[in-house]
């Protein structure tokens, strides 16, 4: 979607439709004031109404509620109700006039935010529809030319957040391992300033990632441990993301219930963010240097499988007792972690859709964050609520990594008491990043079905955003 800037006024704006928001106890722009149903416009949030001045674009008023009670968040939901009241009304483009508030820039990035997220679409598989309804393709900001680069910027990571979504969406059966590797050559060859490295079945075997192999064995597609380095030039310690790349999970031997497994294609989810964040970062120029690692890999019942109660050795040279076979995100991540340490990560973000039991403690509405380090994990949770992405941390304690403790092995990769399992996964994955700062962020209850106005119950891309903030913030420092 193209987004810039105009400093037109109200009634010169060159768009389909012009939406402005209104305040309780607002009073609408005296160029509306004549406007047929100018008398009774609703100030609720999210109510609407239609305004149709003579000589003028139609305008769209959006109602935002209570002026104390309004945020970023709210501007993000209102936009992206004026976004698809521009669909249902066939406009192509649409022009916001900036509501009043303490922080311009903070606006501008919630209503780009929202508006882009909200006309998203997935519909690579779906034959053309000459009676579809037009996209909207351009928003026009009604506001200050000193705020371009808030604009940029929310445009520029609002679109790889809806990449995202593409990578989240697309079937298993063509987003395999290979596809993801694929997609990170392709993010490396759009600049200079990345570069890739695809591990393939057989130097990850020769380079010991037990936990990637004893995961892909059980199908056809071949693993692949994908590497992508950005140099930023920054001067600060590089940063580490990590993404869980299990582009099907069928739970192995170990299998799911058959209902809604269709979802676990977005198992991927993790991975999808890390990639695209990187892509963000980079066209952003942000100064910073990072490393991204992504293991990818299926997870598949077959008499090659790998099964309960096998011992593998993972990357660091701890072994695991696979008691379990569905809990093998962390089998591939404590592989991934371990390599991003040796390869130069000094501070590490993980994102993964590890756990049911996140959603059980946290439902939809907050990610989990996992630290061993208080400043990372109050940096990843301010980038949260920047970008409207929330986390919730919650602790470590050794009583926790007492539970991973294996039996005829150094480590278990299911908890030996059903207690805690968010935080018994996050005490397993510990184990791999030495004395690192690390943080784990437990996507499982937020990546899809999560029902917010600008991204709706399928795939959202949680996470781009929040590690693109995040990836500012450390730059800055």
């Amino acid at each position: 979607m193209k987004v810039e800037l105009s400093q037109d006024e109200l009634g010169g704006a060159a768009a389909d439709l012009v939406a402005i928001g209104l305040l309780e106890g607002g009073e609408l722009p005296a160029a509306l004031a004549g406007a047929n149903g100018a008398s009774d416009v609703p100030t609720g949030f999210k109510r609407l109404s239609i305004l149709r001045p003579d000589g003028s674009a139609p305008v769209l008023v959006v109602g935002l509620g209570k002026r104390e009670e309004l945020d970023a968040e709210k501007l993000r939901v209102a936009a992206a109700v004026a976004a698809k009241e521009a669909g249902r009304l066939e406009a192509s483009s649409l022009a916001w006039a900036l509501p009043e508030g303490d922080d311009a820039a903070a606006a501008v990035e919630a209503l780009v935010t929202g508006t882009i997220l909200a006309t998203y679409r997935f519909d690579r598989f779906r034959a053309a529809d000459a009676e579809d309804s037009p996209r909207l393709e351009s928003l026009t900001l009604l506001a200050p030319a000193n705020l371009a680069e808030a604009a940029q910027t929310a445009g520029i990571s609002a679109a790889a957040q809806n990449r995202a979504r593409d990578l989240q969406s697309t079937p298993a059966n063509v987003a395999t391992p290979t596809f993801l590797a694929t997609r990170a050559e392709e993010i490396a060859a759009a600049t200079d300033s990345i570069s890739a490295e695809i591990l393939g079945p057989a130097e990850i075997e020769r380079k010991g990632m037990g936990g990637l192999l004893a995961v892909s064995q059980g199908g056809p597609q071949e693993p692949r441990m994908i590497v992508l380095r950005y140099t930023g030039g920054g001067s600060g310690p590089t940063l580490g993301l990590i993404g869980k790349g299990v582009t099907f999970d069928t739970g192995g031997i170990s299998l799911k219930p058959g209902a809604g497994m269709q979802e676990m294609k977005m198992d991927m989810s993790g991975a999808a963010a890390v990639l695209e964040a990187v892509a963000a970062i980079a066209e952003l120029g942000l100064p910073i240097d990072l490393i991204a690692v992504v293991p990818a890999t299926e997870n598949m019942p077959s008499g090659t499988a790998v099964k309960p109660g096998d011992v593998i050795t993972q990357y660091n040279g701890k072994t695991v007792e696979v008691n379990n076979t569905d809990a093998e995100g962390r089998l591939i991540l404590a592989d991934a972690l371990a390599y991003a340490v040796e390869l130069g990560a000094e501070r590490l973000v993980d994102l993964a859709t590890l756990t049911g039991a996140v959603t059980i403690a946290l439902g939809s509405t907050y990610a989990a964050v996992i630290s061993n380090d208080d400043a990372l994990a109050g940096e990843v949770i301010r980038a949260g609520e920047e970008s409207g992405e929330l986390t919730w941390r919650l602790p470590l304690h050794p009583e926790y990594k007492e539970l991973m403790k294996g039996t005829v092995a150094d480590l278990s990769n299911l908890a030996s008491k059903r207690k805690a399992g968010t935080i018994t996964a996050a005490s397993f994955l510990e184990e791999f990043v030495d004395d690192t700062p690390w943080a784990h962020i437990d996507i499982a209850g937020v990546a899809w079905d999560v029902g917010r106005e600008y991204t709706g119950n399928d795939a959202n891309g949680f996470g781009v955003r929040l590690l693109v903030k995040l990836a500012r913030h450390l730059s800055a420092e």
